[in-house]
C-alpha cells in the first residue's frame, strides 16, 4: 500500500509503498477513507531530534474515520464495511484515566512513548490502519471523509469548551482566536451549545467569513484595535471564555486582553508561545490552562452532534498523492477550514 512517512525529525514527508499491516489480537484493520492534515504535524517535521520521547520513520495522519476493513482474534460487535472514526490519543486502556475513557490523560503516557496513530505509531495517511478495537466509534450514516477532522479539529475544542459550559450563560462572550481547522469547529460547537456572544478573531478575510458562516456574532483582525471592540462588545468587562487556537506569544497576550475577572482563557494551539505572568498579569481569579485532545465519550458527543447537523467541518480534499503539497498550504495558511487526505478510491 502506499503511504506517507516522516523519514526523520526536520523532514519533509515522503510517500512510500509499505506492506499491508495485519491485526493482532484485539486490533481491527481500518481503510482509511479520510485523515486530516493538522498544524501538530507541521510542528513534528519541525521539532528536533529529542523533543519527544520516540523518532521516526512513522506514517502520519491522526485525524482518522474509514470502514473496518479486517478483525484481529478476539474482536467482536463491529462488522466489515461498517463507517469508524479513530479516537486518536491512545493510553495503556488499564489506568483509571483511560478506564473512563479519557486515555488523552493516560497516567501511564510517559512510559508508553508512542502518543497516537501518527505521532509515533503508524497513522491515517495510507490506505489502511490497524487499530485497538476499544478505540473506534461508529460513525452511523456519516462519510468517513467528512467526518474524519471530527475526530481532532472538533474533539479538541469541544473538550476545551465543554469545561466551560456552566459559565456560558446569557449574555456572556466567548472568544475563539484562529478561525481556521479547529476554530471554525470551535466557533459551531459553541453556537451548539451556548446562548454566548460569540466572538472569532483572525488575520485572514477568508477566515473571518468562515467563522461567520459557522455561527459567529462578530469576526475581527487582530490589528484593527481587536482588544477595544471586545471590550466595547462587553461592556468594558471582557469575555468570560477565550480559546486560543494559535498558542503564540502574540495570541496569548491577546487572550489576557480580551479576559474578564474570573474569566477562563484554554490554550488549545501549538505555537509553542510563552506567557509572562505576575500577580497583575490577568484578571482577578482569571484562570489560564491547557488542554489535550478529548475523552472517548466527548468523541462519540461530537459525532451525535454532527449526525444532527450542528457541527459540520469545512474541507479541502486531496488524495495521498498530492499530500505533501496539502502541508505546503496548511503551513502557507492557504488551507480554508481542514485539509483531508483520502487514500481510498
Amino acid at each position: 500500500m502506499q503511504a506517507l512517512v516522516l523519514p526523520a525529525w526536520q523532514r519533509d514527508p515522503e510517500l512510500r509503498e509499505l506492506p499491508i499491516p495485519q491485526p493482532g489480537p484485539g486490533d481491527v484493520r481500518v481503510r482509511v477513507g479520510g485523515s486530516g492534515a493538522c498544524h501538530s504535524d507541521l510542528h513534528l517535521m519541525d521539532w528536533p531530534a529529542g523533543t519527544l520521547g520516540f523518532d521516526p520513520p512513522f506514517v502520519l495522519g491522526h485525524e482518522i474515520a474509514g470502514w473496518v476493513d479486517m478483525l484481529g482474534p478476539g474482536v467482536d460487535g463491529l462488522s466489515l464495511g461498517e463507517g469508524v472514526a479513530v479516537y486518536g490519543p491512545w493510553g495503556c486502556g488499564r489506568c483509571r484515566a483511560c478506564r473512563s475513557g479519557a486515555e488523552n490523560y493516560c497516567e501511564h503516557a510517559a512510559d508508553l512513548q508512542v502518543l497516537a496513530p501518527g505521532i509515533g505509531h503508524d497513522g491515517g495517511m495510507a490506505e489502511y490502519v490497524v487499530v485497538p478495537a476499544r478505540l473506534l466509534v461508529p460513525l452511523g450514516d456519516l462519510d468517513p471523509v467528512e467526518a474524519a477532522p471530527l475526530t481532532d479539529a472538533a474533539l479538541t475544542p469541544y473538550h476545551a469548551i465543554k469545561r466551560s459550559l456552566p459559565t456560558l450563560v446569557p449574555g456572556t462572550t466567548a472568544v475563539v482566536i484562529g478561525a481556521g481547522g479547529l476554530g471554525h469547529m470551535g466557533v459551531q460547537i459553541l453556537r451548539a451549545l451556548a446562548p454566548s456572544r460569540i466572538v472569532a478573531i483572525d488575520p485572514a478575510a477568508n477566515k473571518r467569513q468562515l467563522a461567520l458562516d459557522s455561527g459567529a456574532d462578530v469576526a475581527i483582525a487582530p490589528d484593527d484595535d481587536a482588544t477595544q471592540q471586545v471590550r466595547s462588545l462587553t461592556g468594558g468587562l471582557g469575555a468570560e471564555l477565550v480559546v486560543d487556537m494559535v498558542g503564540s506569544d502574540s495570541s496569548l497576550a491577546m487572550a489576557a486582553s480580551f479576559a474578564r475577572v474570573r474569566g477562563a482563557i484554554t490554550v488549545v494551539g501549538l505555537a509553542m508561545g510563552t506567557f509572562p505572568f505576575n500577580f497583575f498579569a490577568l484578571p482577578y481569579e482569571c484562570s489560564l490552562s491547557s488542554t489535550y485532545w478529548g475523552t472517548a465519550t466527548e468523541l462519540m458527543e461530537v459525532i451525535a452532534l454532527a449526525r444532527a447537523g450542528k457541527l459540520h467541518a469545512q474541507i479541502e480534499r486531496f488524495t495521498l498523492h498530492d499530500a505533501i503539497d496539502a502541508y505546503r498550504r496548511l503551513r502557507a495558511g492557504d488551507v480554508q477550514g481542514r485539509a483531508v487526505i483520502t487514500p481510498s478510491p
